[in-house]
């Protein structure tokens, strides 16, 4: 297993000019956001909730009729709820995992944005796992089904060591099959999820089902 070392980063903020920003998260800030300012880090569950209800934008009969899209684009230009975002996301993995992580997870393509700010923000290491096709090197490889047809997932087999404990991130939990699939890949090189962490959870499709009693959170559930 990896030894895990915690660093403490400050980032810098990255203010807009002539941009008046509505987000509600600017209510939990002490000060202002000045240049070299450092924003307070924590920001309560609901407050989080209320954040994304203002900054993730629903998309209604897109990309079919009946589906409701949630679009993460505006909360990923709010460079204070984007910070929010990825604090709160750091301290729920502390809060699930129930012990060190060794290295962070994400899921191609969304699973991207967040995953390597929350490995920087505990101090691991960041492994992407891709769609089928799209990695050079020898390959863990796991096939699910999806509604019409089928998905692969791949990961370096160089990526986990035996006996690491990883944390899994996305940006959507919906039907879980793709995050059960990741699940397979991290048993097939002998580590164990420590947690799985979303943004957004809907709960409708029943996605923890299929995650077993792997300690799951989601930020918002819809």
């Amino acid at each position: 297993m990896r030894s895990s070392i915690l660093l403490q980063t400050t980032l810098p903020s990255t203010p807009r000019t002539n941009v008046k920003s509505t987000s509600p998260i600017d209510q939990c800030h002490r000060d202002p956001v000045l240049h070299g300012a450092q924003i307070s880090r924590k920001v309560s569950v609901p407050d989080i909730a209320g954040l994304i209800d203002t900054l993730v934008r629903p998309i209604e009969d897109w990309p079919e009729p009946g589906v409701t899209f949630r679009d993460i684009t505006p909360l990923l230009a709010d460079p204070n709820g984007l910070r929010a975002v990825i604090d709160a996301f750091a301290d729920k993995a502390l809060e699930i995992a129930g012990g060190p992580i060794d290295s962070v997870l994400g899921i191609e393509a969304r699973g991207f944005i967040f995953a390597p700010a929350v490995a920087l923000a505990l101090g691991a290491g960041f492994i992407p796992v891709r769609k089928g096709g799209k990695l050079p090197s020898t390959l863990y490889s796991v096939s699910y089904d999806l509604e019409y047809g089928q998905a692969t997932v791949e990961m370096h087999t160089d990526a986990i060591e035996p006996g690491d404990r990883v944390l899994v991130i996305d940006d959507v939990l919906a039907t879980g099959g793709t995050m059960a699939a990741v699940a397979d890949l991290v048993n097939q090189a002998g580590g164990t999820v420590a947690g799985n962490l979303v943004l957004i959870e809907l709960l409708a499709l029943g996605g923890r089902d299929k995650l077993g009693n792997t300690s799951t959170a989601a930020l918002r559930s819809y």
